[in-house]
């Protein structure tokens, strides 16, 4: 479980997050949402260690961050970032980047490490492509590797950035369908996304973002009833029930 407690965070003398308090539960995708500039970016950045903390504290699994060493929070905490560059190394070497805060100098991969790099390619169905280079795969396959790396990590708390972002839609449902499977295995996946239908659909729960605080949470019935989509975004949000389960659409004329 990640939880943030009336967090405190920005950029220098700018602060950006007014005391932002969000539980994210074990085995769940909670979806970050807002509008741009909300401080969504900078929460996961405060998280991640890479923004100081001013106010506040953060909890990953019952221990507070702030008292651990950057390698052993990355042990608790993985990220998936947004727009990597492509690196010009092969998808096996960047799976083992993952094992990086378990490595003491000199740093050398072990036997444990090399095993844990496979057993994450085989959960993401990339194996195959371990000699492969990176610049060589689509946009999907990629962020594929970059989750494998997240879950070499053996983080059990992983946090996404837009990780849909370049994906065609067939991609982003792949996509969608390898992140549930990180809840569903036990994971805590935090995400930020920018398309409300594909948060809609794929989360358990749902926070909302304004001006640096969560605003409100719930599942993804419960924020649609209290209509804070069409107050932030301007549009309104509409539900379609099918075979295949509920769809969502916007309101159109709007």
């Amino acid at each position: 479980m990640l939880e943030t407690v009336n967090l405190h965070a920005g950029y220098g003398k700018e602060e950006i997050l007014h005391g932002a308090s969000l539980e994210c539960p074990s085995g769940k995708i909670t979806t970050l949402v807002g509008a741009n500039g909300c401080g969504k970016s900078t929460l996961l950045k405060t998280v991640l260690g890479m923004l100081p903390v001013t106010g506040g504290e953060i909890i990953a699994d019952g221990v507070s961050i702030q008292n651990l060493s950057p390698s052993e929070s990355a042990k608790k905490i993985a990220y998936v970032a947004q727009g990597k560059n492509i690196p010009d190394i092969t998808v096996g070497r960047m799976v083992l980047h993952g094992r990086f805060p378990y490595l003491s100098y000199p740093r050398r991969y072990g036997k444990a490490d090399y095993e844990a790099a496979q057993n994450a390619m085989e959960k993401m169905g990339i194996s195959h492509l371990s000699d492969r280079l990176m610049s060589e795969l689509s946009g999907g396959m990629r962020q594929k590797v970059y989750i494998a790396m997240a879950l070499c990590q053996q983080a059990d708390i992983i946090l996404m950035d837009e990780p849909t972002t370049y994906l065609d839609i067939g991609q982003q449902l792949k996509l969608a369908d390898s992140v549930r499977q990180l809840a569903v295995s036990g994971k805590t996946v935090l995400l930020v996304l920018h398309d409300i239908l594909l948060a809609l659909k794929i989360s358990d729960r749902i926070a909302v973002m304004e001006n640096g605080i969560i605003s409100q949470t719930g599942t993804p019935d419960e924020i649609l009833a209290s209509d804070i989509l069409r107050k932030i975004y301007g549009v309104g949000v509409k539900t379609l029930e099918t075979p295949d389960g509920t769809e969502y659409y916007y309101e159109r004329g709007l």
